[in-house]
């Protein structure tokens, strides 16, 4: 299943991202505070109670959001989750992917180009700058550069996860 690169308005995911997670650090202290006290109220004061309810709260709050991340306004949140999962496993290909890019694999340069595409992307929507990173820079422009020479266009719509399945991991 080939994962497509979108646009998202950087303050709204950010505001949204914000919003969400306070939400849920304070549902997760709301239930787990309840089943704590339910706990003890039923069956007397312990700390293995008090850490029963804390993780019963916590399986509440995880249930809960996942039925609430399959709706229309966390499409943002859903796609940065997925960009980060795709962008971890194209991390775990590096070498491999650079070796490639060297002997001039135009599939290695695709998933290379996606890779940066893809970092320089998280960077805005989280905001971030790139500029810290020289070595992460210089590889994007020779990545720019080989796409140019072999007469790909420089930007990638997205990434199908069976190209990285030639390449080994390391």
């Amino acid at each position: 299943m080939t994962f497509h690169l979108e646009h998202h308005d950087p303050a709204t995911y950010r505001r949204l991202s914000r919003l969400v997670g306070l939400a849920m650090a304070g549902q997760l202290i709301v239930f787990g505070l309840l089943f704590s006290q339910l706990l003890i109220a039923a069956f007397g004061a312990s700390f293995w109670l008090n850490a029963l309810g804390v993780l019963v709260g916590l399986a509440a709050t995880s249930l809960v959001f996942a039925v609430l991340r399959q709706r229309p306004w966390m499409s943002g949140i859903r796609y940065v989750w997925r960009l980060k999962h795709h962008l971890a496993r194209v991390s775990a290909h590096l070498p491999a992917l650079r070796r490639g890019m060297g002997e001039g694999d135009d599939s290695a340069l695709a998933v290379l180009a996606f890779y940066h595409q893809g970092m320089a992307q998280l960077s805005e929507l989280e905001g971030r700058t790139l500029d810290d990173d020289a070595e992460l820079l210089a590889e994007r422009e020779v990545v720019r550069h080989a796409r140019r020479e072999n007469g790909l266009p420089e930007r990638v719509e997205g990434l199908d996860p069976g190209d990285l399945g030639a390449f080994r991991k390391g």
